[in-house]
Parts: C-alpha cells; sequence; structure tokens
C-alpha cells in the first residue's frame, strides 16, 4: 500500500523494511538507527538510488563497518533510507525514488544526498540515522530539517562496505535530534569516549566566518543572530575572521573540480558496463567531472593545500570556527530545472570547505526563516571531532 502524502515511511526505500536487531546489551540498547542507501546492511541489496545500481554490484553478504559497530553496541537498524541518485545531489529530490519528506517543512525539500535518512530521524521514525558527507550530504540535511548532524574528520569513521564517490572527500556522517544521541553514537563510531560530565575543555576562542555569513541571505543572518551571541557566551572570547581569502567560489570551484573528477572515475566502469538510467542532473554532473582537464585538477589540487593551510592556521587547539550550514534555508519541492542548479551552486559554497580540507563539522539547530529550519555550523581543525560535540551538547543545555 502506498503511504499517504506526508507519512514518515516516505523516507524508507519502498517494499518491506530491512530489520536487524542490534546486541542484547551495550551502550546504546534501546536506540534505533535508519541507514542511508549506499552503505551496507547483510542480505539487504543496496542500491545506491538508482534501479541500475544493484544490477552490477552484488548485495553484501556482510554489514558495512559502521552498521556492524553500532549493532554490536545495541542499536538496532529499522530500515534503509532513500538517497540521492548515487549521492550526487544536495536537494535531496530522487527521480526513481522520489522526495522523502521534510517533516517540519513539508512544502519544502530535505536536503540531500542523506535525505531519507534525515527525513526518517525529523519524523521520529528512528532515534539516528546513517549518512554520508562528500559536499555536503549530512549537513545539508540536518540544516534544512532542523537536526544535530556530524561530517567527522575525513578518514575517521571507518567507510568499509560504504559505496563511495570521491574517496578524498567522502566521509560518514549521522543525525540525531538532540546532542546527547549525537554524543552517544559518537562514541561508538570515533572511537574516543566522551566524558560523561562537560569538563573545562571547551574550545576558549571562537572565531566567526564574516565571508560565509555575508554570502547567506540577510534574513538567515538576522535569524543566526542569536544562536551565535549564544555560542560567543559560551566560548568566552568572539573575533570576526574571513574563512576563504581567494573566495568562498573559488574553493567552491576547487572542491566541485576534484570530487566531479573523482566522481567520474568511480562511476565510469558502471556506467560502461551497464549504461544505466540517470537523471539528466546526475548525468550531467558526470559528464562534467569526466571533462575536467589535467591543469584543472593540478590547479583545484593547489588550491587544496593552500585551503588546508589556511584551516590549519585559523583553527589551532582551543579555537572553533561558526558559518551558516546553507545559505538558506530548504526551498520549495519541484522547483523547474533551471532554478535548481544556481541554489546547488549557491549552497556548495558554504559547504566545500568540507571536502577540501577535511576538517570535521556539527550543525546545530534552533533557528527559523520563513518558517523552516536553518543551521548554525561549528568546524574545528583537523580530530577535534569532539571539541564540536561538547559544545553542540553545551549549547543544548
Amino acid at each position: 500500500m502506498t503511504p499517504p502524502p506526508g507519512n514518515a515511511t516516505d523516507a524508507f526505500l519502498p517494499g518491506p523494511r530491512a530489520k536487524v536487531a542490534g546486541a542484547p546489551s551495550g551502550p546504546l540498547v534501546g536506540l534505533t538507527f535508519a541507514v542511508k542507501d549506499l552503505i551496507d546492511v547483510a542480505d539487504i541489496p543496496t542500491g545506491g538510488g538508482n534501479p541500475d545500481w544493484p544490477r552490477v554490484h552484488p548485495t553484501p553478504t556482510r554489514h558495512a563497518a559502521v552498521v556492524q559497530s553500532l549493532l554490536d553496541a545495541g542499536a538496532s537498524v529499522v530500515g534503509k533510507t532513500v538517497t540521492d541518485e548515487v549521492s550526487l545531489g544536495i536537494l535531496g529530490e530522487n527521480a526513481h525514488d522520489g522526495t522523502p519528506l521534510n517533516p517540519v517543512a513539508p512544502d519544502r525539500v530535505p536536503g540531500g544526498s542523506s535525505s531519507g535518512s534525515a527525513s526518517a530521524v525529523a519524523a521520529g521514525a528512528c532515534d539516528f540515522a546513517l549518512g554520508t558527507d562528500t559536499g555536503g550530504s549530512v549537513r545539508v540535511p540536518a540544516s534544512f530539517c532542523g537536526l544535530y548532524g556530524i561530517r567527522p574528520t575525513h578518514g575517521r569513521v571507518d567507510f568499509t562496505g560504504i559505496a563511495p564517490q570521491a574517496p578524498t572527500s567522502d566521509t560518514c556522517g549521522w543525525f540525531a535530534r538532540d546532542a546527547g544521541t549525537l554524543s552517544r553514537v559518537a562514541e561508538i563510531l570515533l572511537g574516543d569516549p566522551l566524558p560523561t560530565t562537560l569538563p573545562s575543555r571547551l574550545p576558549t576562542r571562537l572565531l566567526v566566518a564574516t565571508d560565509a555569513f555575508g554570502f547567506a541571505d540577510a534574513s538567515v543572518q538576522a535569524a543566526l543572530a542569536p544562536m551565535v551571541d549564544r555560542l560567543a557566551s559560551l566560548i568566552g572570547h568572539r573575533q570576526d575572521a574571513t574563512l576563504a581569502p581567494q573566495g568562498l567560489s573559488v574553493w567552491q570551484r576547487a572542491q566541485r573540480v576534484l570530487q566531479g573528477s573523482e566522481a567520474w572515475a568511480t562511476f565510469a566502469p558502471w556506467i560502461d558496463t551497464c549504461n544505466p538510467r540517470l537523471a539528466f542532473g546526475v548525468a550531467r554532473a558526470l559528464i562534467q567531472g569526466s571533462m575536467m582537464s589535467e591543469a584543472e585538477r593540478n590547479a583545484a589540487s593547489l588550491m587544496r593545500i593552500e585551503a588546508r593551510a589556511r584551516m590549519a592556521l585559523l583553527l589551532p587547539p582551543g579555537t572553533i570556527l561558526c558559518l551558516p550550514t546553507t545559505p538558506f534555508a530548504a526551498p520549495l519541492k519541484g522547483l523547474p530545472l533551471h532554478l535548481l542548479n544556481p541554489l546547488r551552486e549557491r549552497i556548495s559554497c558554504l559547504t566545500s570547505h568540507g571536502g577540501l580540507t577535511g576538517v570535521p563539522q556539527v550543525n546545530l539547530p534552533g533557528a527559523t526563516d520563513q518558517d523552516a529550519p536553518i543551521g548554525l555550523s561549528i568546524i574545528g581543525g583537523v580530530g577535534t571531532d569532539f571539541d564540536l560535540i561538547r559544545v553542540a551538547v553545551a549549547m543544548e543545555r
């Protein structure tokens, strides 16, 4: 039976739910989670958001490392969730599986490509959900759906058993409705226990990325201002800073070249073998990736070195930086194609630093613009994931 419009099951793949019970004991007993359809659950086909992906990708016989770790800790899988096609999307609309509900803004997109995972958590269908983030695929839906969401330091979470897109940028993150759950999952997946009480180890210096705030809609800047003030009072020292001296759009272009080139290298053998059905926007992105020249890739690689050096300079131990997660709230569903690409380009100007530099980032919910959620992000230096989580917990109190 097709669920009625707006039903929370829109987040999950059609057909019988993938359900796997967790271990009978462990720190996550009693919690349930959903799994993006790029992440393997044993004996369930991994569809990748495309009907032709399973034709040449056999059904996995074991769980992805992240799924197994969570099951071992006592959490239970309640289903596989819709993803943008082969993770090449940022708005959450899939031409094959449909658009998952944004439960807090039903007339708007949920954000992608971890759209179904965000939708399931926001609808209360599970306690947390796994997603992947290459160019913003956890951060954007977390902002649009009013959730906590984390993109961990690149390489910190085991990516075994997850379909890649662009390996130098791919990460596995997760969503939760509260910071406590976000931190409990982190204790399992990040391998570094979080103290049960908040110590005086919170960062002591907050940078406000003025170029990123200036890039966002004026209404978003106003909506996030109270959260920035609250964050500054928590940290104790506030200072304005420029995130990308070369320009946010310059960083975005470098990330697009690197990510697009790697995505083409990842998917070209599948396309050659399978000639899959692809939505126009996905096919166009892959074609653009195939056309990147060696000179463009070399220039982008040099910009990545510059961006990483800039981030290391800005974010020594004890310092975090905040910025709008997205420049606007979730767009309306069903917009025509000619309006979508400018939106994607503008969003990626505020998310490209993740894949380009590999730093961790946490979206903090709590603001609205035009009656829809909008998130404030905090980022830290490489390996400071738990510093950000401690701030998220403190902000929630």
